[in-house]
């Protein structure tokens, strides 16, 4: 029972996922995303195993929808997984299993695709993407926070969430937002907390990789 959403900023290159659930830590089962390489969720049954799976289809060169098509016939159990996949040029797939027994949808955009389960209602995905894409003003970050909002006011999943993440990743091989809330109740308040906490220390991090001797003494 979760629903999500995956985007792509053409203008900075970035893959990020913004994604919750009724259960514990979904960012350590369900979002994954590569720099240069592309972004995908694993929902429903999850199964964890097709979200590197899947970045390493894509890595190879294959299309979202070619990854989707792999991921699904080599599944054990294929109709019980809900997938959604964005490659690197910003082109969107899908797929619900057909034996998803709760309420389930899918819905793509321009460079966005969300997926849910477990729903209070078919239209969420389908309000997440077209705030995504009807607010492009909004920074990048703050977009994938607003539209998992929006998937809340639309009803959301049919019970309360408690556990939400997000996963941005930029030029580095390392994320350059990982972010999550393992169990709270209105975990998505929470969640945008931290990235308002995280979003003044981004440049220093990465100057603690790329430079740490450019460091002033005053920023530990």
């Amino acid at each position: 029972m979760t629903f999500s959403l995956i985007g792509y900023d053409a203008d900075t290159g970035r893959f990020g996922i913004a994604i919750t659930t009724s259960s514990l830590a979904v960012g350590n089962r369900c979002p994954w995303a590569k720099a240069g390489v592309g972004a995908i969720t694993t929902q429903a049954r999850t199964d964890t195993r097709l979200g590197p799976k899947g970045i390493d289809f894509l890595e190879a060169g294959l299309t979202a929808q070619e990854a989707v098509d792999r991921l699904v016939a080599e599944s054990e159990y294929p109709q019980r997984r809900q997938l959604a996949v964005i490659d690197r040029n910003g082109i969107t797939a899908l797929y619900s299993g057909p034996d998803i027994q709760t309420v389930h949808a899918g819905f793509a955009g321009k460079h966005c695709v969300s997926t849910g389960n477990g729903l209070d209602n078919p239209g969420v995905p389908q309000a997440m993407v077209e705030w995504f894409e009807a607010n492009r003003a909004v920074p990048f970050i703050d977009r994938l926070l607003g539209a998992l909002d929006v998937g809340i006011e639309a009803g959301g999943e049919w019970g309360p969430v408690h556990s939400a993440a997000l996963l941005v990743v930029d030029k580095h091989p390392w994320p350059l937002v990982d972010l999550r809330v393992d169990y709270e109740d209105d975990p998505q308040i929470k969640l945008r907390r931290l990235w308002q906490m995280n979003q003044p220390k981004l440049d220093h991090f990465i100057k603690q990789v790329l430079a740490p001797n450019d460091i002033p003494r005053e920023e530990f």
